[in-house]
């Protein structure tokens, strides 16, 4: 009897990974930079809280991306949150297209781009780069930070973009509309 390749190896392949960890949800972020060539932007999901003492955060990032390079080159970088229907705001970003930054509005009180329709900005030098595989794990310092109270994130899941469900909206809305239609 033989066993099939697979057997031998019980790892995962990298299909099969890729597919199993699309279950765990996660925010969206735009995590830009600024070179002296001009600001490089790219769409990242793998964005975690790492420490309160120091205040820290992590990123990964793939090491073929011009970004990776970017923020090694300027030391500097900024995690933008997503927030619920900007979802062509991350696919903007997660292109290869040159233009990313077309059109987009930016905040201008600090020194890497800021998207100004972010949800929450976390501006942040870099503190280590780790390897991590076929992707580099960047360590922020978080110099800076804000948030829009009120506001929802778009989420990722299963490779799709959607947002969470406000169990309270949605009871609320459902009885205005029942009300509505008894009147």
């Amino acid at each position: 009897m033989t066993l099939p390749s697979d057997a031998l190896d019980p790892r995962p392949s990298a299909p099969h990974f890729r597919q199993a960890i699309s279950h765990f949800s996660t925010g969206v972020a735009v995590i830009t930079t600024l070179t002296p060539e001009g600001p490089a932007g790219m769409t990242a999901s793998a964005v975690a809280s790492l420490s309160l003492d120091p205040v820290q955060l992590l990123v990964c990032i793939g090491n073929t991306l011009a970004t990776r390079r970017a923020i090694e080159e300027s030391g500097r970088f900024a995690v933008n949150v997503l927030g619920q229907g900007q979802e062509q705001l991350a696919r903007r970003f997660a292109s290869r297209r040159d233009d990313k930054f077309a059109d987009v509005a930016l905040r201008a009180d600090h020194d890497v781009p800021v998207l100004a329709d972010a949800i929450a900005h976390f501006v942040c030098s870099v503190g280590a780069a780790l390897p991590g595989g076929d992707h580099t794990i960047v360590v922020g310092d978080v110099k800076t930070c804000e948030f829009r109270p009120g506001t929802s994130p778009l989420v990722y899941f299963a490779s799709t973009f959607g947002s969470l469900c406000d169990p309270r909206g949605h009871a609320r809305e459902a009885f205005h509309w029942q009300l509505a239609s008894v009147l």
